[in-house]
């Protein structure tokens, strides 16, 4: 009895704190500019104006940046789901020499920093052409995106009986084949967690965005917000209305496909 109660004292503070922000700055964007510079505090905007969202929509590049945004995160995506599923099953899969060490590269590839290596990346990338271009990014997010996901698939990849792959073998399928029709569907929650956290990262990416694109109408989202702030004035209701219309895509996504995961990893369950 005390343990699901402090259980769910627990959960009901993690809402909170995950609700809150959410609430402040949906609230936000629904004030007026007196409300939001008021010195008292409006917990609920009185009245509603869509005003903000007008602005935004109609008054800046916001609808160009979340193409931009929507484009490289889409490409990015596919991408490394694409590289990653081929990586992690030839790496659990395939024996071959330096199969260890490419795995182990792939892991310390994943863990420097991004600060580190957006200059000789920009080197590269200006020498290639791609500079203040969305190819850009769309070759640089993989280099981030690719390695993780590599390795979360990898985990699923050896959950997977080897037994199935070799029965589809023997019933005359080649390697390939087995692969496509056996393994993917067995790991396709792995396969849909990792494209989720691909698409999160690039959707949120900011340093290499910055770094990569001058042109305005080329810009994603994370950095084309600062064209909101002027000096020391912040439009903060546009600032949120942006916010909101950022995160509604995400939290869709996420909760139209959190039912998928979660009945294939129990669909998995009852299999094994």
């Amino acid at each position: 009895m005390r343990g699901g109660v402090l259980a769910w004292t627990v959960i009901g503070v993690l809402l909170v704190l995950v609700a809150v922000p959410f609430y402040w700055m949906v609230n936000t964007s629904l004030k007026t500019s007196a409300q939001v510079q008021s010195l008292e505090p409006y917990y609920y905007p009185s009245p509603v104006t869509l005003s903000n969202y007008g602005e935004l929509l109609r008054g800046t590049n916001f609808p160009l940046w979340i193409r931009n945004s929507a484009t490289v995160a889409l490409g990015a995506t596919l991408v490394t789901v694409v590289v990653s599923c081929l990586a992690g099953y030839s790496l659990t899969r395939i024996r071959y020499p330096g199969r260890r060490v490419l795995a182990t590269t792939v892991l310390i590839v994943y863990l420097v920093p991004p600060t580190l290596l957006f200059i000789p990346l920009y080197t590269i990338l200006r020498g290639l052409g791609l500079a203040n271009t969305l190819w850009a990014l769309l070759v640089v997010y993989p280099t981030f995106t690719v390695p993780f996901c590599t390795w979360l698939l990898m985990g699923f990849f050896r959950s997977i009986p080897p037994d199935l792959e070799a029965a589809a073998m023997v019933d005359g399928a080649n390697r390939l084949q087995a692969f496509r029709r056996v393994i993917l569907p067995l790991a396709a929650p792995g396969v849909l967690a990792a494209g989720l956290f691909a698409f999160t990262l690039a959707w949120n990416e900011f340093l290499y965005a910055l770094v990569f694109i001058n042109d305005t109408e080329l810009k994603t989202i994370p950095v084309g917000l600062n064209d909101l702030m002027f000096g020391d004035i912040f439009l903060w209701g546009q600032l949120m209305a942006a916010s909101v219309l950022t995160t509604v895509p995400v939290v869709v996504l996420y909760t139209y496909l959190q039912r998928y995961m979660v009945e294939g990893l129990t669909a998995g369950a009852v299999k094994g």
